[in-house]
Parts: C-alpha cells; structure tokens; sequence
C-alpha cells in the first residue's frame, strides 16, 4: 500500500514555539502544529512499497557535515492575490543545505520516483490560509519580514510518513540521516 512520503529536517523545540508564538490570531489563518513544523527537502507524494525500499536505501548512505542554518524573514507564497501558506525562510540559505536537497532528489531519482520539477525555495510552512484577504496580514508581515529565529544545529534529515486524518497530519518518522 502507498504512503505518502517527505524528507525534512526537524526544528528544535526552542524553534517551534517561537515561531508558534508568532501567531497573528487572524481570522482563516490556521497555525502549524508546533510538532509538525519542519523544513522539506523534498516531497515524495505517495510512493508504493518496492520504490519506498529503494530510496531507504539510496537515502541511507548521504554523507553531510553538520551545519548551522539560520531561520529568519516571515513572507507568504500566494494565489491570485490571497495568501496561501505562511513562511519563515533559511536567511541566505546555505550551500551545505542546497547539496543535500540535491543529494536527496538523486535518491529518489534512484530509486525510481519522480522528482519535484518546480524550483526548490527552503522554508518552513508555519500557517495555512484559507479565505484570508492580504491586507489582513499585512501589518504582521510587515512587522515580521526581518524576523530573526535564529541559528539551527543542523545534525540529520529524516523520512517521514505522512498521513492526512480530519484532525491534521499525522507524521512517523522511518529513517533517519545523521552527519558524519
């Protein structure tokens, strides 16, 4: 049976309430759960049984040094106007993290799945919008633009499931990558 797979990189718990702590309490903004808050690499959809082996075995043997990651400027990625996701961004981004979003999209070319084609921009959804008007936001994008979080530890990735109840997702971690 299909799961729906992603790889990410975990925030530290320091991370996520302070991004939670950010909540605007706009009407039709819906926070991300500080639990589920994480940086993608990529995202697989729903991968069948053999190519999830494979890329557990493509993925396993990445090498990467661990590397800090800053965590700052608050934007939103929109349609036709309207808000749809609420963001925070990795600063300059770094190269470090650009070589294993590039190593990670091999694995799973690998493995035999279908890359994501769009461009990669690393950020971590920390809200979801739905019917929510730009102007509603704008003081607080204006007042978070620059938002520093800080600097992260960047030490492993992971595999994660992904399965989408009424209630929110619920994810399960299945691998892990740690620096050597």
């Amino acid at each position: 049976m299909p799961k729906r797979l992603f790889v990410a990189i975990d925030l530290p718990e320091s991370t996520r309430q302070l991004l939670a702590a950010l909540d605007p309490h706009v009407r039709g903004v819906h926070w991300t759960d500080p639990a589920q808050m994480h940086l993608t690499l990529s995202f697989l959809g729903d991968v069948p049984d053999e190519p999830d082996l494979a890329l557990r075995e493509k993925l396993s043997p990445i090498e990467f040094g661990a590397f800090f990651l800053s965590i700052v400027g608050v934007g939103t990625f929109s349609a036709r106007g309207a808000p749809k996701n609420i963001w925070i961004g990795v600063g300059k981004a770094h190269p470090h993290l650009f070589q294993i979003h590039k190593r990670v999209q091999e694995a799973a070319l690998a493995a035999g799945l279908e890359p994501e084609l769009r461009a990669w921009h690393p950020h971590i959804t920390i809200a979801r919008c739905r019917n929510v008007s730009a102007q509603s936001l704008r003081k607080f994008l204006q007042s978070t633009v620059e938002f520093d979080a800080g600097m992260i530890h960047v030490e492993a990735f992971h595999l994660y499931s992904s399965d989408l109840t009424p209630a929110g997702p619920i994810h399960t971690r299945e691998l892990t990558v740690s620096a050597r």
